[in-house]
């Protein structure tokens, strides 16, 4: 029986969404080079897309997609709790633009 619930959660891992240990370790398996190599391009990966879409505005990743820096305005909103109308101030943000061939190979469109 303790088979069973091993197996069990084992597929439910598979199926979850990956922790970066994961798919370090995968990718480590898949490409046959070392974990701490992966780690380093993914940590060379955070700095050069943190530097680029600050210093740019933008930072695209070819086939995944694109961070691009929003400046939101100031507007009015109001407190949920309490009803009351306040201004929320103007803030600069970072939207995620996924690409296309990466959403169609996800979602592919209807008719196909």
């Amino acid at each position: 029986m303790a088979t069973k619930k091993v197996a069990a959660n084992t597929a439910s891992v598979t199926a979850a969404k990956m922790t970066k240990t994961q798919i370090v370790k995968a990718l480590a398996e898949k490409l046959e080079i070392d974990g701490k190599q992966v780690q380093a391009f993914f940590d060379g990966l955070l700095e050069l897309a943190t530097e680029q879409t600050r210093e740019t505005g933008e930072f695209t990743i070819p086939g995944i997609g694109k961070l691009v820096k929003a400046e939101r305005k100031e507007r009015m909103g109001r407190n949920p709790a309490t009803g009351q109308e306040m201004k929320i101030a103007a803030k600069t943000t970072v939207k995620f633009r996924v690409a296309k061939s990466a959403q169609d190979a996800v979602a592919p469109p209807k008719g196909q």
